[in-house]
């Protein structure tokens, strides 16, 4: 141990009393600082500045008509593009933005085709025909520059979509509306329509009573079937009116059986969101058991499941007024059972905002939150969960069919009600021809009455049936409640269909830039550069005439100077990042301490690598740099990197170096630095493993192909 200490304390004095050495180890210690700022410094922030890639624009759309009214999308496109300041819109004709992209002048070009806007407008037709916006890209310029213009073009995609539907479900939802009002101003005439069929069924036998007794008094029958004959012209007006509604109605069924395919996906959706509201609450649990939580991160996901319940609690509560609505609509409670969990499901909700409003108070008042009471959430989210999740498998195969089948009844009723109206209209000529007979044969005589007498009966059955009819189809719904459901505000209800679920993003360790983002990949990357530097100017061995040491001295002794030169440069890298750069880092003391860590182990495995294999060694800890640069998941997700990083990546020392370091910029969890420790453990107790047993005899076995190689005077 003695002879280790001397060695160090020797090259430090030399170091100190030797300036040319001094500045040399000086600008060693500097160099992997310089590394590392200017490669934060360059990617600061480059995705706020995106409107400085530009991207030509061509607009040749003509325009078409939709409804009998004009639309030009393209037009619209250009203005909304106009406002948009993320990405550098350039407009101009198809031929010049063409030419700027070939030449490089723009990065991407789009070119609206003349059809746009007659393409979207085939949607109310028996052959719709999508739309398309023909995109070309230069990727010869910049490997980055084609993700971010194609983000930008599918952007632009998607906001014609939602344009798109929010208009399309304005109209249709408009027509709703209109027919709804229309229902709504017909009422009474349908009413009367009914109150005059029941009124003669019921008053029928009193007729057939009246020409019994027409036998014996002529004159009372005959001011009988005059007043028939005064309210025949009202009832066949009344009829005819009704079978027009029945047309509208059953147009508006065909519009409510059509839209059901573009509304079940947002139903389906709005469930898929309380599905994952409830599976959100069991992973708070999970949180709240834990008790080595941080208070402010306990308090920050309850904060964020009481938003998510508020909002659960309103998608259920919507979805259950629109299937109790429905569930009007239809014989048999089609929906009952829907309905029933929908409830039971919104009362668990509500059970689990409270609680989780309990145990806020809990954490914000500093007190312990029950077991029980955490237990109780755990389980009331599992049942939601379980309940939600039963609702969502049995949509596809019972709920929707169901849907479908009530809108076709509904159909079939109103179907019915059609015939039986457009039956009476076409019997009341026979009526009317029955009462004018019964008065001539009142003028000729008690004769003729009874021939009247024997045609009653027929009346008398097709009234009945008619009566029979519409009965049936009140019994089957009550069409207050469909114009109630069709006078909706349509405004309202475009805008849910067309943004039915708003995302409420919440960043669990935000870092502000890119920059501070990737401060622990350059930061990591730097450390072991500058031990590279290191290897590769300064010796490994002692080459003093005399020197008696051996060679387990030599390797500590001189590993002893390797790393305090490379804690400094590690020092110089962090508090630089922390102060100068102005990086974000959660915990600089923790992002400094680690950094040395970090700068210890590279330095040894370098070290050790050189020591051991001579220039070979060099090359090997090259190589790992290289493997590790890929490997390593600093850039880019090592889920995207072909097969073999992805095999290699839990075994690389960058893998641990980083993730260390990237825990002390955004908010350190222990456990994974506990794990990420433990790594580093492993690799020291490897590389001195390989230190300590083969320096020696690989040493010697090298030495003549040493010296054979420095007689060449082309290498030292």
């Amino acid at each position: 141990m003695k002879s280790i200490i001397n060695l160090y304390v020797t090259d430090l004095k030399r170091i100190t009393s030797n300036w040319a050495a001094a500045i040399v180890i000086t600008g060693l210690i500097a160099l992997p600082s310089l590394y590392a700022w200017f490669n934060i410094m360059a990617s600061w922030d480059p995705y706020s500045n995106t409107k400085g890639i530009s991207i030509a624009v061509a607009n040749n759309d003509t325009g078409d008509t939709l409804l009998d009214k004009p639309i030009n999308i393209g037009k619209q496109i250009i203005e909304s593009l106009k406002t948009n300041e993320a990405i550098g819109w350039t407009f101009m004709d198809e031929k010049e933005a063409l030419r700027r992209a070939e030449r490089g002048q723009v990065y991407a070009a789009i070119i609206i085709p003349a059809d746009f806007s007659a393409r979207i407008g085939t949607v109310l037709t028996d052959n719709p025909q999508k739309a398309e916006i023909v995109y070309y890209v230069n990727e010869k310029i910049n490997a980055i520059s084609p993700k971010i213009t194609g983000k930008g073009a599918s952007g632009v995609i998607q906001q014609v979509s939602s344009n798109f539907v929010r208009e399309a479900n304005r109209t249709i939802f408009k027509i709703f509306n209109e027919v709804g009002i229309e229902l709504k101003n017909e009422l009474p005439t349908i009413e009367k329509v009914k109150n005059l069929v029941f009124k003669l069924e019921k008053g029928f036998p009193e007729l057939v009573h009246v020409v019994d007794v027409a036998l014996r008094d002529t004159a009372k029958a005959n001011d009988i079937v005059a007043s028939a004959q005064r309210n025949l012209p009202l009832v066949s007006q009344v009829a005819e009116e009704g079978a027009r509604f029945s047309r509208s109605v059953g147009d508006l069924l065909n519009y409510s059986e059509q839209g059901i395919d573009t509304i079940s996906p947002f139903i389906k959706q709005d469930l898929n969101s309380i599905h994952q509201t409830a599976l959100a609450i069991q992973d708070l649990t999970s949180i709240l058991q834990n008790p080595g939580s941080d208070p402010s991160l306990v308090k920050e996901a309850l904060n964020r499941a009481e938003g998510r319940l508020d909002t659960a609690i309103t998608l259920v509560n919507g979805l259950n007024n629109w299937f109790n609505r429905l569930n009007g609509l239809v014989p048999g409670d089609r929906f009952g059972s829907t309905i029933g969990r929908l409830q039971s499901i919104r009362d668990k909700l509500e059970r689990q905002l409270a609680i989780v409003r309990q145990i806020s108070g809990a954490v914000e008042r500093g007190e312990q939150v029950s077991a029980d009471l955490i237990n109780q959430l755990s389980r009331i989210s599992k049942e939601t969960a379980d309940a939600t999740g039963s609702i969502l498998n049995r949509y596809d195969d019972e709920i929707k069919p169901n849907i479908v089948q009530g809108i076709q009844t509904a159909k079939r009723t109103v179907g019915n009600a059609q015939t039986v109206l457009q039956d009476a209209v076409k019997h009341m000529p026979d009526v009317k021809t029955i009462l004018n007979d019964a008065a001539k044969l009142i003028t000729v005589g008690s004769e003729e009455i009874k021939k009247i007498q024997q045609s009653l009966p027929e009346a008398q059955s097709k009234l009945t049936n008619i009566a029979d009819r519409i009965r049936e189809l009140e019994a089957r719904g009550d069409i207050n409640e469909i114009i109630d459901l069709l006078r909706n505000n349509f405004e309202k209800e475009s805008e849910f269909f067309a943004e039915p679920v708003v995302l409420k993003e919440h960043k669990l360790f935000p870092i502000p830039n890119y920059g501070s983002a990737m401060s622990p990949f350059f930061t990591t990357l730097s450390l072991w550069v500058g031990a590279l530097l290191l290897v590769s100017l300064l010796t490994v061995e002692v080459h003093e005439e005399g020197a008696a040491y051996k060679d387990y001295q030599v390797y500590f002794g001189r590993y002893l100077t390797f790393v305090t030169i490379a804690l400094l440069q590690s020092l110089l890298v962090t508090l630089g990042d922390c102060y100068l750069l102005q990086a974000y880092v959660l915990n600089p003391f923790w992002f400094v301490i680690f950094g040395m860590l970090l700068s210890g182990v590279f330095m040894l495995i370098v070290y050790t690598l050189v020591s051991v294999f001579g220039n070979v060694g060099k090359a090997l800890a090259i190589v790992l740099l290289v493997l590790q640069l890929a490997g390593s998941g600093g850039t880019f997700p090592i889920q995207v990197t072909p097969p073999f990083f992805q095999a290699i990546h839990p075994y690389l020392p960058f893998t641990y170096g980083i993730s260390m370091m990237r825990e002390a910029v955004g908010g350190i969890l222990w456990d994974v630095v506990q794990r990420d420790l433990l790594m580093m453990c492993v690799y020291i107790a490897i590389t001195l493993v390989i230190g300590l047993l083969l320096k020696t005899p690989l040493n010697r076995s090298s030495a003549k192909f040493v010296r054979k190689a420095k007689g060449s005077k082309l290498i030292h």
